[in-house]
């Protein structure tokens, strides 16, 4: 799996009019699902990504974790961060998961934070969304599951 994380001080998700997921201070998280992931990433990185501490202790110091500051995260999911532009100007997604896969992968991330004690709001999984924020610092975090970066 591959993340964005981005420390917002709102953020929604809006599809077909309708706004389907919104926050204020938390983490907006982009989530792409890879054709190799397995049941036990989705647990793995939502621990990481609840504990990765990106938000501001009282010296302005990134020393508090999203369970610090008990705050919600908006969770969307975006196959495009699998794209691979290298050697062409057209995105080839093949290292993506299938629709299928990749949905019941991303409904467990999404219950991993949860099962955290986190409350999550979320997009609508392969609908067209337009996902809007507010980058606060800025500050933007990328996880993958592999360690590639």
């Amino acid at each position: 799996m591959r993340a964005v994380v981005q420390r917002v001080s709102r953020a929604r998700v809006v599809v077909d009019g309708t706004v389907t997921g919104e926050i204020t201070t938390g983490p907006l998280i982009l989530i792409g699902v890879g054709h190799n992931d397995t049941s036990a990433v989705p647990a793995a990185l939502a621990e990481k990504i609840a504990n990765l501490r990106i938000f501001e202790d009282d010296q302005q110091k990134m020393n508090r974790s999203l369970l610090d500051v008990k705050a919600s995260a908006l969770v969307v999911s975006q196959f495009t961060l699998y794209g691979d532009a290298r050697g062409q100007r057209r995105p080839s997604f093949v290292a993506a998961a299938p629709s299928e896969q990749a949905k019941k992968l991303y409904e467990q991330f999404a219950d991993a934070l949860r099962n955290l004690g986190i409350t999550v709001a979320t997009g609508v999984f392969g609908a067209m969304m337009s996902v809007e924020l507010v980058n606060e610092g800025p500050v933007t975090i990328l996880l993958d599951s592999d360690k590639t970066f």
